[in-house]
C-alpha cells in the first residue's frame, strides 16, 4: 500500500500517457465513442455494470477514469483519504481477463471500481477510522461487508474519510483532516459517513457502504444530495466495523450498514449484494426480503409527518414536505398527515439512552469507572445526567429499556398495518455550517433564526434507529442557495424493498438531485 499523494501523481501520469498513445482519437466515430467512455464513471452504477458486461469498456479503462477524476476533484473535497491504485489495477485486470476467458462476469459488481468507508476493515489496505491510534492499522481480514463486495466482483480503489472513531456528525479527524461539503465548502458534509457521501455526490465512486447508528449514513446523504438506505437491523453483517475495536466479533445492537448511491435503483443493486447472514449463520439460513408491497404509487398508503415542536424544521423543509405531499396525492396515493406512530420526544429519549448504553462497551476500564463515579454525583436535572446514567446503567435497567424498545416497535408495527411507509424530514435544515473549530459543547444550529441543539440534526433520523426499521434518505429539492434538501422514508421491519420502491417512484415526481461542481471536473 502506497501513500495517497504518490498514487494520485502516478495515476495522473499514467492517464496522460494512455491519452497521448491512443491512435483512435483522430477518427470521428471513435472519438465520439471515446468521449462516451470518458464520461461513463459519472453514469449510474447499473449503466457502468452493463457496459462492463457487454465489453463496451474494460474495468481497467473505467478505473483509470475514476483515478483521473479523483486526482482532479478530490483535493478540494478530501473525501478519499487512502488510495491503492496498484492493487485496484491488478484487480481490474483480473476481472477483464476473467470475462474475456469465460464470457461470464465475476458477480453482480463485476469490475466496478468502488471506495469504502474508512470504518470498514479492508485486508491489506490501511483502515484508520480517523484515529491516530490506528494510523498504521492494516487489517489481515476484510470486514464481512467488504468481503461481500469483493465476492461480487467489485474493484476496491480506496477508503473515504470519517470523524475520529465515527463519533461526530461532521467529518474531520487528526489523521486526514476535514471533508468538505461538495456543494459549499463552508458547510459540513455530515458524519460519520461524510467522506462516502461526498465521494458519491462528486462522482468519485458510484456506490459506497456507510454505517448508521445515529444517522451516520443518512445525515451525510441528505447534506450532500445523494440517496442512502439504513437497512433493517440484522440483514447486513457488521463484523469488522470500527468501532468496535479491531478484532472484536460483536457490534452495537443499533448499528447497521447500508448503501449510498446517486439513484434509488443503485441502492437496490447494492442491497442485493450486502443483505446476507453472517458467515457463521450462512450454513443454515438465507435472507429473502419480501418484494415491495405495491406496484403503483397510487396503491400506497403514505403517512407524512411534516414538523414537530420537539424538533422544529425550517420553512424550506416544511415547504418541501408540503410539495412531496401534494405530489403523492396527485399520483393517487392515500395520504395521512395526522396519525403519528410514536411521540417524537419520548422516542428520542429512549434512543439516546440505548445509544449511550451500547457505546459504553468500548470504554476503557478506567474511563468507565470515572463515568460511574460521575453518574453517582450528578443530579437528575443536570444536562449531563441522561448521558452518564444511560452509559452506566445496570443490566436490569438496560433490560427495562430494551423492553420499552420492543413496545415501541409494536406501536410502529401497528402503524404499518394502516400505512405502508412514513415520510418525515431528514434533517431540520439543509447542510449547516462546518463547526470543526468549535468545541462540541459550544456547537449549535439555527432553524429559522432560532438557536437549536447541535444534535437536533439527527433527531428525525433517530426515529428509525433503535427500533430497527429500514429508512431511506431521498434528495427532493434545493434551497435558494442551491443546497440539497432531503426527505426520509421509513418502512416496516424487513420492508427495505418497499422503502426503495417508494423512493424510486417519488424520484420520478421530484426534481433531479443537485449535482455539485466537482461532479463534472
Amino acid at each position: 500500500m502506497i501513500r495517497r499523494r504518490t498514487l494520485l501523481a502516478a495515476s495522473t501520469a499514467a492517464a496522460a500517457t494512455a491519452s497521448v498513445a491512443s491512435p483512435a482519437a483522430a477518427r470521428p466515430r471513435a472519438g465520439r465513442a471515446k468521449a462516451a467512455r470518458r464520461a461513463l464513471h459519472l453514469a449510474p452504477a447499473r449503466e457502468q455494470l452493463a457496459a462492463l458486461r457487454r465489453r463496451k469498456i474494460t474495468s481497467r479503462d473505467l478505473l483509470e477514469q475514476y483515478l483521473r477524476h479523483i486526482a482532479a476533484a478530490d483535493p478540494g473535497l478530501n473525501a478519499v483519504v487512502t488510495l491503492d491504485a496498484d492493487a485496484a489495477r491488478a484487480a481490474a485486470d483480473r476481472a477483464d481477463r476473467h470475462l474475456a476467458r469465460t464470457g461470464r462476469p465475476l458477480g453482480p459488481l463485476h469490475g466496478l471500481p468502488l471506495t469504502v468507508k474508512d470504518a470498514l476493515e479492508t485486508k491489506g489496505l490501511r483502515t484508520t477510522c480517523g484515529s491516530p491510534d490506528l494510523a498504521d492499522h492494516v487489517p489481515d481480514r476484510d470486514a464481512d461487508a467488504v468481503a461481500r463486495l469483493r465476492a461480487a466482483g467489485a474493484v476496491l480503489v480506496g477508503k473515504t474519510n470519517v470523524p475520529t472513531m465515527c463519533q461526530d456528525i461532521q467529518t474531520s479527524n487528526p489523521v486526514f483532516g476535514k471533508t468538505r461539503n461538495p456543494h459549499d465548502d463552508s458547510r459540513t458534509a455530515g458524519g460519520s459517513s461524510g467522506g462516502p457521501a461526498a465521494a458519491v455526490a462528486a462522482g468519485l465512486t458510484a456506490l459506497e457502504v456507510g454505517s448508521d447508528l445515529a444517522g451516520s449514513l443518512r445525515l451525510p446523504a441528505a447534506y450532500c444530495g445523494v440517496y442512502a438506505l439504513r437497512t433493517s437491523f440484522g440483514i447486513v453483517p457488521t463484523r469488522g466495523h470500527i468501532p468496535r475495536p479491531p478484532g472484536w466479533l460483536t457490534s452495537s445492537d443499533m448499528n447497521t450498514l447500508g448503501p449510498l448511491a446517486r439513484t434509488p435503483e443503485d441502492l437496490d443493486l447494492l442491497l442485493d449484494v450486502l443483505a446476507a447472514p453472517s458467515p457463521a449463520d450462512a450454513v443454515a439460513w438465507r435472507i429473502d426480503l419480501p418484494a415491495a408491497r405495491h406496484r403503483r404509487l397510487a396503491d400506497y398508503r403514505i403517512g407524512i409527518w411534516r414538523d414537530d415542536p420537539y424538533c422544529p424544521v425550517d420553512k424550506d423543509t416544511r415547504a418541501l414536505l408540503d410539495t412531496v405531499g401534494e405530489r403523492v396525492r396527485t399520483a393517487g396515493a392515500t395520504v395521512d398527515d395526522a396519525a403519528r406512530p410514536v411521540d417524537l420526544a419520548d422516542s428520542d429519549e429512549l434512543f439516546q439512552r440505548l445509544m449511550y448504553a451500547t457505546a459504553s462497551a468500548t470504554a476503557t476500564d478506567e474511563g468507565f469507572a470515572d463515568d460511574v463515579a460521575a453518574a453517582r454525583r450528578t443530579p437528575a436535572d443536570d444536562p449531563n445526567a441522561l448521558y452518564l446514567r444511560s452509559r452506566t446503567m445496570r443490566h436490569r435497567d438496560w433490560l427495562l429499556a430494551d423492553e420499552a424498545r420492543e413496545k415501541l416497535r409494536a406501536r410502529w408495527a401497528d402503524y404499518f398495518t394502516r400505512h405502508d411507509v412514513l415520510i418525515t424530514p431528514a434533517a431540520p435544515t439543509a447542510a449547516v455550517a462546518d463547526q470543526t473549530a468549535v468545541p462540541v459543547p459550544r456547537r449549535y444550529i439555527t432553524v429559522d433564526g432560532e438557536r437549536r441543539p447541535y444534535y437536533a440534526q439527527t433527531t428525525w433520523l433517530n426515529l428509525a434507529g433503535h427500533v430497527r426499521l429500514p429508512a431511506a434518505v431521498v434528495p427532493a429539492g434545493k434551497t435558494a442557495d442551491g443546497l440539497p434538501l432531503a426527505i426520509q422514508i421509513i418502512g416496516p421491519y424487513l420492508a427495505d424493498r418497499t422503502v426503495l420502491d417508494v423512493a424510486g417512484r417519488l424520484a420520478r415526481l421530484l426534481p433531479d438531485p443537485v449535482r455539485p461542481p466537482a461532479f463534472t471536473m
